[in-house]
């Protein structure tokens, strides 16, 4: 009786020891699905490099290889997360990581945070579409601090890491931001571009995502960025930048500082 008892214990103890090694083999898997059909961070950089010449994009996004600002889209930093806010892949356009900003690589992730967080299967938003939303006197003001960066989850700019599987969160407002979504119309995720001026990140961004195949059910338009010229007042309205273009086509630049 002793010895089944024992021959008992042991085996529940063993069906435990199966149980938890079947769970760890498991969990991988579990957190690949979550990005899978996601771009790759070695996707990210040759849609980057696609992006900034213009190779491959859709005819709506512009004519020529222009996206304005002050590097012409070629030193960025790209993040993606997953529906869950998760980061997936974040790499650089440029073979030397340490020649992009680093500052952008924050920027970049939680702009992908932000454009995941507040879009929806019927509602695609962009980050350039928040920014006058959260301007003293509007609706969402304050919203940049509701959910701040964790720098826990960045990488050094040479080395690995970075947060992969992890939420880094952050609220960006401004331009490089756009949700991705599935072939069927479903949001699965967030892109952010930075390294330029806010506008040229826009342009990037929606450039990656129409060369990585995850527009949303409107088309790669439908969130573009919005100026009030030529476009005309509108709460979506985001301002121009230093070397303004829009798919393509020259807009303006930021005004000059006076009075100071």
């Amino acid at each position: 009786m002793k010895a089944r008892t024992i021959q008992s214990a042991l085996r529940a103890s063993l069906n435990v020891v199966v149980l938890f090694m079947l769970l760890l083999a498991l969990a991988p898997t579990s957190w690949a699905g979550s990005c899978a059909g996601l771009p790759t961070a070695a996707q990210l950089k040759t849609f980057l490099g696609q992006a900034a010449s213009g190779t491959g994009i859709s005819a709506s996004l512009g004519p020529g290889t222009g996206v304005g600002g002050l590097f012409g889209g070629q030193r960025m930093w790209a993040a993606v997360v997953d529906r869950d806010g998760e980061i997936c892949a974040f790499a650089t356009s440029t073979s030397d990581p340490t020649q992009v900003w680093p500052g952008s690589q924050q920027i970049a992730k939680g702009k992908a945070y932000t454009a995941n967080a507040f879009s929806l299967d019927a509602l695609a938003l962009s980050t350039a579409r928040l920014y006058t939303f959260v301007q003293p006197r509007h609706s969402l003001f304050g919203l940049n601090n509701s959910n701040p960066f964790n720098p826990t989850f960045l990488s050094p700019t040479s080395g690995s890491g970075g947060g992969t599987n992890q939420i880094a969160g952050g609220i960006i407002t401004f331009g490089g931001g756009v949700p991705l979504y599935s072939l069927t119309g479903s949001i699965i995720g967030g892109l952010g571009v930075s390294g330029d001026t806010a506008c040229t990140d826009h342009e990037i961004a929606k450039r990656v995502r129409d060369l990585s195949g995850h527009n949303p059910p409107g088309g790669p338009l439908v969130d573009d960025i919005t100026y009030s010229a030529p476009d005309g007042p509108s709460v979506f309205t985001h301002p121009v930048c230093l070397n303004t273009l829009r798919n393509g086509v020259p807009i303006g630049n930021e005004n000059v500082a006076s009075g100071y």
